[in-house]
């Protein structure tokens, strides 16, 4: 007598499965993995993903950025001359013809603001950039190497943190500008080339050592870790720890310092020409207009008004990327 098979409540009507239905093991873990590599982000990623939280950072990102898209690509759309004199009626407030009205001079004021933005955020980019390189050398140095290396290059350091900065950036301006000029114009023929470089070097020769003193703290700790014992055990090279190992680690307080250093630097590069030690008359820094705009601020005010918003602008959505890199870059704050 054969036996027949029982079936649960269950299994009643429900077709078996075949061999090529069945999940395979292999394949329940390649979902796995491909789920846990979508669940894995970059440092970048979770930093740009805090970054965007900050509504502050990212109004202030785009308003840099559209800053510099309406100086650098406004200027050849817009089509006016910015140094041609009484073009137009002189001291003209705002209106139709003219945007942002006229100067002393009758020149376009929206032309010159646009001009005088390329020069003003050249200076600042350049010029923060000469002294995060200088800075991050000089710290790296000091922190890698210690002893009486670290010694030298701190006390060099404290050296220039105790200068006063600003009564020596005017007596080397003033010193050195008339020979920068000549010599400039003699090389290049045109003087504003020289006084572009002295404003570059004086601004960054005075703002490297933050950037030195915070790289030597995170190098004189970074490079007590684990992973650089063990690069050490397996034969790497002092550049190799330096420049693959120590400094990728420590780029975020570099980024933080450069972004707020292009600030500090469109505001020095703007007292050294409101303080007459700038650029020549003829070339329209936003600093320069001000200067020139000082003999009428209360007869045509938006002549100062209007360098000085830009100035304002410019340096305070700087500030709040700064600090929406500062929170986003910390890997305490990052979830």
């Amino acid at each position: 007598m054969s036996q027949e098979a029982k079936l649960t409540p269950g299994q009643i009507g429900a077709p078996s499965p075949s061999a090529d239905q069945q999940p395979r093991l292999s394949d329940i873990g390649s979902r796995n993995d491909l789920s846990i590599a979508r669940k894995q982000r970059s440092l970048w990623g979770d930093a740009w993903s805090q970054f965007k939280k900050h509504r502050l950072a990212m109004l202030g990102l785009f308003v840099f950025i559209g800053m510099v898209v309406f100086t650098f690509v406004g200027n050849a759309l817009y089509g006016r001359p910015y140094d041609s004199v009484f073009e137009y009626d002189t001291s003209a407030s705002p209106s139709l013809g003219n945007l942002l009205g006229t100067n002393s001079l009758g020149q376009d004021m929206l032309a010159r603001i646009l001009w005088g933005g390329r020069i003003s955020l050249a200076v600042g980019i350049i010029a923060a950039t000469i002294a995060i390189v200088l800075g991050t050398t000089v710290g790296a140095i000091a922190g890698f190497f210690g002893g009486l290396t670290d010694t030298i290059l701190m006390r060099i350091t404290d050296l220039f943190l105790s200068l006063p900065q600003l009564p020596l950036l005017l007596l080397i301006t003033y010193l050195f500008s008339p020979s920068l000029q000549q010599w400039s114009s003699d090389r290049f023929g045109s003087v504003n080339i020289g006084v572009f470089l002295l404003i570059i070097v004086v601004i960054s020769a005075f703002n490297w050592m933050p950037t030195a003193r915070l790289v030597r703290a995170s190098f004189l700790a970074t490079k007590e870790r684990d992973f650089i014992e063990a690069a050490l055990s397996i034969g790497a090279s002092r550049r190799s720890l330096i420049l693959k190992h120590i400094l990728p680690n420590v780029l975020s307080p570099i980024i933080v310092a450069a972004t707020l250093g292009i600030g500090t630097a469109i505001i020095t590069e703007s007292s050294l020409s409101f303080l007459g030690l700038g650029f020549p008359p003829g070339v329209p820094s936003w600093g320069q207009m001000l200067f020139d705009a000082k003999n009428y601020l209360q007869t045509s005010p938006h002549e100062s008004l209007i360098p000085g918003f830009f100035i304002f602008l410019t340096v305070l959505s700087i500030n709040y990327v700064g600090d929406g890199l500062r929170d986003a870059l910390d890997p305490r704050r990052t979830k």
